[in-house]
């Protein structure tokens, strides 16, 4: 599933013009798309529904879909803004079905809009779609302003209505307000919510949020990008007939359930641990341990064979009680901070490791920074550089032994922002996952400019870093050196909370441990860790919900997806 700019559609949507799948074609498709979205979600027949008609192919969409709707039993209404209906083919099949339809010029105070919307079930936007930009002004400001503003008080009023209900066992029903009878219109967007931009996401003041939103053939960037992303509501991807061999030179992909279940690791019957690979995990302190048990726990819950936790001595007994799964490499440490001294053990105790994962919850103390220089090989600032890791004493320092395939998280991010042009010096394949404080670091930039355009800052890192970048948060980013990226369809608030990370970089390594390449590891593990989120959402909610939570799910996750 490939995400597409504005332009980028336009074209695609040339193109299959251009070898026969006409726009009149795609226009039915589309409206149909929105009808069948909607009779999936409620029982439309004798449903009231407001169909907000504007200019452009989002009015044609629109008059589709209400002629589908009206044909499936709802009670249908038009209400154009602005729209030259000389020859509109979809405006007169729609006249020819008898569907109500008032017109905003004759409707200056907005007075019959307002009845409507009170009466209404249902409310559809097509007015402005996908190639808006301008600021919105006018008539249409006063359309959404009064749409927005009345749908917003009877939620309200319903809201209030559902608190008094709720009492009624402990009130007399004379005490149950009349307002039970309120309704809660239900707004559906065609294509993106008017006053959206596709592109930029940003969103006009006068924006009617939706509780669904269908888009047609392929999802938009700016669908993906903040504000505009928080008026979506559910967001629904209709086939219009594009052939998929069109979207060939787009370089964004979308993570789809699909792409995933393809990218698992096979389990066969007679496979023993050693089939699944080993990985190992650099993380914890004497302030973090949670993060080295969250971390190799979600290593093997994603299905590595085996996973061993190379750690302090110090916290050695803590995680030895807790994490009964993984086995245990000590390291030596000073106060539960990890010293250069365990660099030459860890790295002989590496081999036959599939994967490696550095950071999580080790401390920036300066002598852990130094480990992980040592490990990686780094310039520490007014250092001389060393070559890195040797095998053996002896060994000499004109060739650097390798490292398994990388995943480098948390403070190992923040060891590499303080060396200089540390990119030139890894010596294994790695996968960097930066939330947007530590990218900010890694880039000397500010988050703020991070949060501009995530898509392009992490397409940007990986090309001049040439390895996988993964920039975590809502809609987390996927992206390598060539230039493509996968974005996740997943924004969780209730993954804002400490450790959430540490699971995913265990997820991540699991799956490299597992054979998987960089790319493929970075996407399974992102996906699958979001998609335990959307569970533990679901039973728990998004407040409360901490890291823990997540482990006994990426295995359900697993088992769902194999079983699609």
């Amino acid at each position: 599933m490939k995400i597409v700019t504005v332009q980028q559609m336009r074209e695609l949507e040339r193109q299959a013009d251009a070898t026969g799948h006409s726009y009149a074609a795609m226009m039915e498709n589309a409206g149909r798309a929105v009808a069948e979205a909607i009779q999936r979600r409620r029982n439309v027949k004798d449903l009231r529904v407001l169909v907000l008609i504007g200019p452009g192919n989002n009015g044609g969409d629109g008059l589709v879909c209400a002629r589908h709707l009206q044909a499936m039993g709802a009670q249908v209404t038009l209400y154009i803004w602005r729209r030259d209906v000389q020859g509109d083919e979809n405006y007169r099949l729609s006249q020819d079905q008898h569907i109500p339809c008032l017109w905003s010029e004759q409707d200056r105070d907005l007075a019959l809009l307002r009845d409507l919307v009170l009466k209404t079930d249902v409310i559809v936007d097509a007015l402005l779609g996908t190639g808006a930009a301008r600021p919105i002004e006018g008539a249409l400001k006063g359309i959404l302003d009064v749409t927005r503003q009345l749908v917003q008080e009877m939620r309200e009023r319903q809201v209030e209505t559902q608190h008094v209900l709720s009492l009624q066992p402990f009130c007399s029903p004379a005490t149950v307000s009349p307002r039970s009878s309120a309704r809660r219109p239900w707004i559906v967007a065609v294509d993106i919510p008017s006053g959206v931009n596709c592109d930029t996401g940003q969103a006009d003041p006068a924006v009617l949020p939706a509780d669904l939103t269908v888009t047609f053939g392929f999802p938009k960037i700016g669908q993906f990008r903040f504000p505009g992303a928080g008026y979506l509501g559910e967001l629904c991807i209709a086939d219009i007939g594009i052939p998929a061999v069109l979207t060939e030179e787009v370089v964004v992909s979308l993570a789809t359930p699909e792409m995933i279940k393809g990218l698992l690791p096979a389990r066969p019957l007679n496979a023993h641990k050693g089939s699944f690979g080993k990985a190992m995990i650099v993380a914890g302190s004497v302030n973090y341990t949670g993060a080295a048990y969250l971390a190799s726990t979600a290593a093997t819950r994603v299905g590595a064979g085996l996973a061993t936790l190379a750690l302090a001595e110090t916290i050695h007994p803590i995680l030895a009680a807790k994490g009964t799964e993984v086995t245990y490499l000590v390291l030596p440490d000073d106060r539960g901070a990890l010293t250069p001294g365990g660099v030459e053990l860890l790295g002989e105790s590496l081999e036959g490791y599939k994967a490696l994962l550095l950071g999580p919850g080790i401390g920036r103390e300066a002598k852990t920074m130094e480990f992980v220089r040592e490990l990686l090989g780094l310039e520490a600032p007014g250092v001389p550089r060393k070559i890195g890791f040797v095998p053996s004493a002896g060994a000499g320092l004109e060739k650097a032994a390798p490292l398994p395939p990388l995943v480098i998280d948390a403070d190992g991010l923040n060891a590499l922002a303080d060396a200089d042009h540390w990119w030139q010096h890894l010596r294994s394949p790695a996968i960097l996952t930066p939330h947007p404080g530590e990218m900010a670091r890694l880039m000397h930039s500010s988050v703020e400019q991070i949060e501009e355009d995530r898509l392009e800052t992490a397409q940007r890192a990986a090309q001049e870093w040439g390895h996988v970048v993964v920039l975590k948060g809502a809609y987390t980013v996927i992206a390598v050196p060539d230039g493509r990226a996968t974005i996740n369809p997943f924004a969780n608030p209730g993954l804002a909370s400490a450790g959430t990370g540490d699971v995913l970089a265990g997820c991540i390594v699991g799956f490299l441990a597992q054979g998987l390449e960089p790319y493929a590891a970075a996407i399974a593990g992102a996906y699958i860790h979001g998609l335990a989120g959307e569970l533990v959402r679901q039973k728990l909610g998004d407040a409360g919900m901490v890291a823990g939570d997540l482990l006994p799910m990426l295995p359900r996750v697993i088992k769902a997806l194999r079983e699609q």
